[in-house]
């Protein structure tokens, strides 16, 4: 539940115990008013008939026409209120309400047992009439129930309609307050997804709200660090890649030229000393041809090393002829098991740097990763120059099926994606359709002016 509609369901729940606790009191003081007007009442007929009978005891008045309600009914208006009076000898009685009748029922049959069992409507109150001594008889009032319940509805739906008008109006202003309010937070939220990437320049507007400035700053603040600290990654990343590859490029010179020479001084001499036992020593012939066996298979071990270390075709004749090379030792050396596929689109003689090494390097990574791990049967191997953009693609027809891949395979990618970042590209890995992976690496021109 996100925050409007939490504060919303707050302001509700509010709404409503309030709304609960004012229908109770407006219902309670409707029962209270109606039985103060009922004691009203009863005392005013009371009064009422006390001064008849003080004017018959003056001989104003005849008692004959007493009780007389004329008059009364005349100056008093008491609506939903019922009286009756009742002689002390029981033989004269007298009844009159006054009032609206609710002939029509506007409430629910359940808010009307509800009232009646909380407020016991309709309670009658008896007075006793006596003047000088002497009882005249009783006067009883009895209160409406109809016209109690007919009025308690009327304003406990006139309190619900405007409580109702009134939490709506509120939670609309809530509603457009917090909206305004949190705006920001989609903005930081879209901000905070574009550092993901390593060279976006997140800076985040001004905010009104002091709150979300100093939210905004410390983001800002933050964002700047990243970056800086991603600058320096990539400078670091890129400057351990020449210094390895130099490093790389020095072992392979020193193994060529000293240790090369050796293997192939070697390999002259056994072969002079083959020539001469044959006809001074014969017995010699096996043992020297076994030296010159191994003195082989020592040069092919260090031709492999130098290849790994540092293909002597990058520097000589670039990038796509030892790819070319490679691929097809690669595929000699796998022949049956799996076949690559080289595609090459542009000019690759262009590229300076750590660009071509580094392309050469992922190529390599890639199909060590997929002989090791993807048992697959087809791989393609693609590089394309397109404007300022070379972009590599290896793609097998392997195992895996869904992404991430396990803990244990895969190492090989780390080392890409270290190489890749540190060249301010873009690495990025896909199931193949079928089963298999794609790995995308995108790689910018621009890297070759910077170094």
């Amino acid at each position: 539940m996100n925050l409007k509609a939490h504060l919303l369901l707050q302001i509700v729940l509010v709404a409503t115990v309030c709304l609960m606790a004012t229908a109770a009191y407006v219902l309670f003081q409707n029962n209270r008013q109606v039985k103060q007007e009922a004691a009203m009442t009863l005392d005013s007929i009371g009064k009422y008939l006390e001064i008849q009978l003080l004017r018959i005891d003056a001989n104003l008045q005849d008692l004959r026409h007493f009780p007389d309600f004329e008059l009364w009914k005349q100056t008093h208006a008491a609506s939903g209120v019922c009286f009756r009076y009742v002689s002390a000898n029981r033989e004269a009685t007298y009844g009159l309400c006054q009032g609206e009748d609710p002939s029509i029922k506007r409430w629910p049959v359940i808010f009307e047992k509800l009232y009646r069992r909380i407020f016991n409507s309709g309670i009658e109150l008896t007075r006793t009439l006596s003047f000088k001594g002497q009882s005249y008889g009783t006067i009883t009032v009895i209160p409406s129930a109809e016209i109690e319940l007919a009025r308690a509805w009327d304003g406990l739906t006139g309190l619900l309609g405007l409580s109702a008008s009134t939490a709506i109006a509120v939670c609309l202003l809530v509603y457009l307050s917090i909206y305004r309010a949190l705006h920001p937070v989609q903005v930081i939220v879209d901000n905070l997804e574009k550092m993901q990437t390593a060279d976006s320049a997140t800076v985040l507007p001004p905010f009104k709200l002091i709150e979300w400035q100093l939210i905004g700053a410390a983001i800002n603040d933050f964002a700047a660090t990243q970056k800086r600290l991603l600058s320096e990654r990539k400078k670091l990343v890129l400057q351990l890649m020449l210094v390895q590859e130099e490093e790389r490029r020095y072992l392979a010179r020193e193994l060529h030229d000293e240790f090369g020479q050796c293997l192939s001084a070697i390999n002259a001499l056994s072969s002079s000393i083959v020539q001469t036992a044959k006809t001074d020593c014969p017995q010699l012939v096996p043992e020297t041809e076994s030296i010159a066996k191994i003195n082989r298979r020592v040069m092919e071990t260090v031709r492999t090393l130098l290849m790994r270390l540092r293909p002597a075709e990058l520097d000589e004749l670039g990038l796509a002829a030892s790819l070319d090379t490679m691929i097809s030792e690669w595929n000699n050396q796998y022949a049956g098991q799996v076949y690559c596929q080289l595609i090459i689109e542009g000019d690759f003689q262009l590229l300076s740097g750590p660009l071509p090494i580094t392309l050469y390097r992922i190529v390599q990574e890639g199909l060590t990763n997929i002989a090791k791990h993807s048992r697959a049967t087809q791989v393609v191997v693609a590089l394309i120059l397109a404007g300022q953009a070379i972009t590599l693609t290896i793609e097998d027809n392997g195992i895996m099926v869904v992404l991430p891949l396990a803990e244990n395979k895969g190492i090989g990618l780390l080392g890409i994606r270290e190489r890749v970042n540190g060249l301010g590209g873009q690495l990025d890995l896909a199931a193949r359709k079928g089963g298999g992976l794609i790995v995308k690496v995108i790689l910018p021109m621009q890297i070759t002016s910077e170094i």
